[in-house]
């Protein structure tokens, strides 16, 4: 299915379909244009305007809003540091076809150069009708991190924040940049969190040694998200809370996390969703291009090689965790499964907290009638059944 075709009127009935006011059991969706045109119970009737709609008996499942992956690398074997046209649809059509309506195109620890180079394939991507997961922006991994967390950042391009790259990229891609991580501790970070927030751009801090203290100082400055809780930062202790002690109590921030049983433990996951409550949980994928492809030592993440092996990316020198596979309806399932969090719960984690982190939430990220039609259709098993982007039905079509 191509984005130039005429988008199909659908009706989805019979499903429990997940509002920001919570389930309507036995509802339906109809979507029209490209748009929620009005959703409803059993109860409420079905409109008859929507008889000319191609009906979808959902046979009980549930309906949900698109996922939105605001910290993905790659998939499909592309990563956003060097994909082009071809990659990047490569990389949108992957995580599409696994519950992703929306996503941003998350780099890694580089040269200003290499960024710059970045954020310009994206803005160029953006500038067309993009057929599959919507790219809605940029998210900076780095390059302002500490070494000591470096993960499967590349070292050689790590560096003290450096306000002079950051007024360039926002004067030539205006409003492309929605998230930067940093490690607040670094010198200058504390100024520079203030002019990301002033820019309309998320301050977001990650693979750092900061303090408790040091976390608290930046989210008066302006921090609200923590990039994979848990990963790449400083630990709990009881004297000394750390970066994840100040991310977990701070209600200012937003906690990231990986939900893929390698990351975090389902206990550590669960730990995070009763501190944080559902509103400040935001389920990602950190997927890098081995994402969808077959094991073996063939990868790299930042320039640095890369082993999968029974799905899990660890890098071939350190053995660290590079990134994930993880997809974003995998992560959504591990919620509800293993950790136990009510499917309405994990379905704001996944699509409205993303999406109301990085501003889009004025016409994605719920269901409710004017938004654009990124709905989920799953069974009562929860598993993917179909995926509409716009109101264009993905799986199952050449799209």
């Amino acid at each position: 299915m191509s984005g130039n075709e005429p988008v199909r009127e659908t009706l989805i009935a019979n499903a429990s379909v997940v509002t920001p006011d919570g389930v309507l059991e036995k509802g339906w969706i109809w979507l029209k244009d490209g748009r929620i045109e009005a959703l409803g119970s059993k109860e409420d009737g079905i409109p008859s305007e929507s008889a000319g709609a191609e009906r979808i008996d959902a046979a009980g499942g549930w309906a949900l809003p698109g996922f939105i992956d605001v910290h993905v690398h790659g998939g499909g074997g592309h990563d956003f540091m060097d994909a082009g046209k071809e990659g990047l649809d490569a990389i949108a059509r992957f995580h599409a076809m696994n519950g992703t309506t929306g996503l941003l195109a998350t780099s890694l620890t580089a040269s200003r150069e290499g960024l710059t180079e970045v954020l310009d394939r994206v803005a160029r991507y953006k500038s067309e009708p993009m057929p599959y997961a919507q790219v809605l922006g940029v998210h900076l991994e780095g390059p302002f991190i500490n070494p000591k967390w470096k993960g499967a950042q590349n070292p050689d391009y790590i560096l003290a924040p450096q306000p002079e790259w950051l007024e360039e990229w926002v004067a030539r891609y205006p409003g492309l940049i929605k998230i930067q991580t940093l490690a607040p501790e670094t010198d200058g970070a504390l100024d520079y969190i203030e002019r990301l927030a002033s820019h309309g751009i998320v301050p977001s801090c990650g693979h750092t040694d900061a303090t408790y203290d040091q976390v608290v100082a930046a989210a008066d400055r302006g921090l609200r998200h923590a990039v994979h809780t848990f990963n790449a930062m400083k630990p709990l202790h009881h004297r000394e809370p750390g970066t994840v002690g100040a991310v977990l109590t701070d209600d200012r921030i937003t906690a990231e996390v990986i939900a893929d049983g390698h990351h975090v433990h389902a206990a550590g996951l669960g730990i995070v969703a009763r501190m944080k409550g559902a509103d400040k949980v935001i389920l990602v994928t950190d997927a890098m291009a081995a994402a969808g492809m077959p094991d073996g030592d063939g990868y790299e993440l930042g320039g640095l090689p890369v082993v999968m092996t029974c799905g899990v990316a660890r890098l071939k020198d350190s053995g660290s965790l590079a990134g994930s596979t993880l997809t974003m309806i995998a992560a959504f399932r591990h919620m509800v499964r293993e950790v136990g969090v009510s499917v309405p719960d994990a379905s704001r984690m996944g699509s409205a907290n993303p999406a109301r982190q990085i501003g889009v939430d004025g016409f994605t990220g719920s269901l409710q009638a004017g938004k654009q039609a990124d709905v989920l259709l799953l069974g009562e098993d929860l598993e993917l059944r179909q995926v509409w982007i716009k109101g264009q039905a993905k799986l199952g079509s050449d799209a």
